[in-house]
């Protein structure tokens, strides 16, 4: 370990790569609300967060895991639909308790098309979020509605069959079938705009 008189040990959360402490400070300097959107490797969290002296306050709160309880989301909770649909349930929420605009707090970002894909439903849902056009890619909206899966599933479905048993056992395991999965998006978003 290094020692020394100059030596600076960083902050513990931005040494395990969690808090970049520098934008955190802008984004509370603005005193606006902040849109709060994280995910890991099987799920998606969005989060308006209130910045309050004595700590945050999350006002709304939408989990991926969420769309398989209530409504009746049977794919993956970590893939790019699932994380649309989660920002679009928050970007729902946030418009009913009459929240209307906020500033997107990234954070040290990580998962970036599910991210993005998150930022997309809440904007879609009616938020006033500044951001660029440039932010998105051009297939963005394809890939919210699971085309690039279906693609994909048919592609190894007709050239590598055994291939597509293991790339898609969760799947096949769920009795989803992941060749059809745009269904089951359009399925669950009309589910999320009749109850939330």
């Amino acid at each position: 370990m290094a020692r020394g008189p100059r030596y600076r040990r960083p902050f513990r959360r931005r040494a395990e790569g969690k808090t970049d402490y520098q934008k955190r400070l802008k984004l509370l300097k603005s005193r606006k609300l902040r849109l709060v959107i994280r995910a890991s490797n099987n799920h998606v969290r969005v989060q308006v967060v209130e910045s309050k002296l004595g700590g945050d306050k999350v006002l709304i709160s939408a989990f991926s895991k969420e769309l398989t309880s209530k409504y009746d989301w049977t794919p993956n909770t970590g893939n790019i639909p699932a994380a649309y649909l989660t920002g679009y349930l928050a970007g729902l929420r946030a418009k009913k308790n009459k929240i209307e605009d906020a500033i997107l707090d990234l954070g040290i970002f990580y998962h970036r098309t599910r991210v993005l894909a998150a930022f997309k439903g809440v904007l879609d849902a009616g938020m006033n979020i500044p951001y660029r056009e440039e932010f998105f890619s051009e297939d963005m909206d394809e890939k919210v509605k699971g085309s690039h899966i279906e693609n994909y599933a048919k592609l190894l479905k007709k050239d590598e069959p055994e291939v597509y048993e293991q790339v898609f056992s969760a799947y096949i395991k769920n009795k989803v079938d992941p060749s059809k999965i745009s269904s089951n998006v359009s399925n669950t978003l009309k589910k999320i705009e009749n109850n939330a």
